[in-house]
């Protein structure tokens, strides 16, 4: 079973971020989780550093932090459920470095952040933070994008989070493996339909088509545990096109609450590749994303 202990929720205050701490609050709850609220202060460049005093420096930081730890205690309150009170840190530094060093020191299970879900790379909640925490983080990345399907219960947050369809897409790579032992166990959680989806980016001849969809489906459908087939209904997909247009495709078909997906490694090429498919589906799908890195 899935175990969510710890989970990070940066925020600049933004619609965005907020609507990323209602999901993180509403996951803590159900999970039973530590929740992290944490607000970055960004460095502020002194055009004039001769002329600068080391007290006033000081001075200017300690109110930008005792500012910010107000506002965060003030947002955590007015958003509380139940037993779960977030615990508010400020940090000084760069934003996408501070939330990655907090993540490693406090041993984060998960960090979820809000993303704007525009077209066009690098328009992401933030600044292009979320992106680089994705591209980055070692633990799973919850990305919230604007509302277009929810699975926060709408219009009573007293409930617990509702997964009733997840969307796990597969390449048959190792990242995808370990993504999809996050699917498989939040399905057996909430007792979600689980629908499996490989898309074929070069599909095979016509005389060699249902032979290869068949293999696929088999392949697919064998990594479902009796277990998880016991209490969830599962379903295997296979089409052909680009990856990210099916993804979509299908999570607005099927009116998907969360689809999850495995981040390849972090070399030079991948982090190159990062938006062909993981970034489009954050900016243009229907639902939140779960994106886990091998």
């Amino acid at each position: 079973m899935l175990k969510i202990e710890r989970i990070l929720c940066p925020t600049d205050f933004s619609d965005f971020s907020e609507r990323a701490y209602d999901y993180s609050i509403s996951l803590a709850r159900h999970y039973n989780a530590e929740l992290y609220l944490l607000h970055v202060v960004r460095p502020v460049i002194i055009g004039y550093p001769e002329y600068a005093v080391p007290d006033s420096v000081t001075q200017f930081y300690g109110e930008l932090r005792e500012h910010a730890e107000e506002q965060l205690r003030e947002f955590a309150k007015t958003r509380a459920i139940g037993a779960v009170q977030a615990k508010v840190a400020v940090e000084e530094g760069v934003v996408t470095e501070s939330i990655l060093d907090f993540a490693r020191k406090n041993d984060v299970d998960m960090i979820v952040m809000g993303t704007h879900g525009r077209r066009g790379f690098q328009r992401l909640t933030l600044g292009s933070v979320t992106e680089s925490v994705l591209r980055r983080a070692k633990c799973p990345v919850l990305a919230v994008r604007r509302p277009a399907h929810d699975f926060v219960a709408p219009g009573n947050t007293t409930e617990p989070v509702h997964l009733r369809k997840i969307l796990f897409c597969s390449d048959f790579s190792d990242c995808s493996e370990r993504a999809l032992q996050y699917a498989l166990s939040m399905a057996m959680e909430y007792k979600s339909e689980l629908s499996l989806l490989h898309v074929l980016e070069h599909p095979p001849s016509p005389e060699q088509h249902d032979v290869e969809e068949a293999r696929i489906h088999h392949l697919l459908g064998g990594k479902v545990p009796a277990e998880v087939r016991a209490c969830c209904e599962i379903k295997t997909v296979v089409r052909a096109g680009k990856p990210y247009e099916e993804i979509i495709r299908l999570a607005e078909q099927e009116q998907t609450d969360l689809i999850v997906t495995g981040v390849r490694g972090r070399n030079v090429l991948d982090l190159a590749l990062f938006g062909s498919t993981t970034h489009r589906v954050l900016q243009l799908g229907p639902c939140p994303v779960l994106a886990i890195h091998a």
